[in-house]
């Protein structure tokens, strides 16, 4: 007799129990939100994070930069400048220069020297950045764009030719230095050498 009571309890336990985790499960999964959410840090989802960063190659990378910061200015041939607007320091090792390739003559400029002589990045990114370098002058070391496994830059690609009176953001990524250097020497074919200061 006591051995049928104590397995009737168990049963009766055990449905109690499926019920209280139903029952929370429903809670929940669900709300009468209309399916709304409140979630503020939702928009980190459409924000690239630190690694996806130079991922598309014919975009500027990461955060959005403020254009009214002005870094460098530096003239190129054909009437270009480039304005640096962002010199940063990322967590993932590597350093992320930003800004806007302006033309300022009466014809339209080709992109495709500011790729440089490296036949694996000519190669594999025409019309990119690619040429550009950082050098640190005091630990007497160049660093070259990083590129992924089949050659393509992490930098701005694809671009056409640039209209006069016309711009276009652009973004290149190198390995950091050692977090004691602080400024680099910036260099891009075609384009005057200037000295960057690294933040972060």
């Amino acid at each position: 007799m006591s051995i049928r009571c104590t397995t009737r309890s168990r049963r009766v336990v055990a449905a109690v129990s499926l019920a209280a985790a139903a029952a929370l499960v429903v809670t929940g999964c669900g709300g009468d939100d209309g399916g709304k959410t409140n979630d503020a840090g939702s928009s980190s989802s459409a924000k690239p994070s630190e690694e996806d960063k130079g991922a598309g190659g014919d975009t500027a990378a990461g955060d959005q930069v403020d254009p009214n910061v002005k870094l460098a200015e530096i003239k190129g041939a054909s009437g270009m400048l480039l304005v640096i607007n962002q010199v940063k320091r990322d967590t993932g090792g590597f350093v992320t220069v930003q800004g806007e390739m302006k033309n300022q003559g009466d014809t339209a400029v080709n992109p495709s020297a500011w790729a440089g002589t490296e036949t694996v990045i000519v190669n594999s990114n025409l019309n990119s950045v690619g040429g550009a370098t950082l050098v640190d002058s005091a630990g007497k070391k160049r660093y070259y764009i990083l590129r992924d496994t089949d050659g393509r830059c992490l930098c701005t690609t694809g671009m056409s030719a640039l209209q006069p009176d016309k711009s276009v953001p652009v973004f290149m990524q190198f390995p950091a230095p050692p977090n004691t250097t602080t400024e680099v020497d910036f260099n891009l074919p075609t384009f005057a050498t200037t000295k960057l200061k690294i933040s972060g």
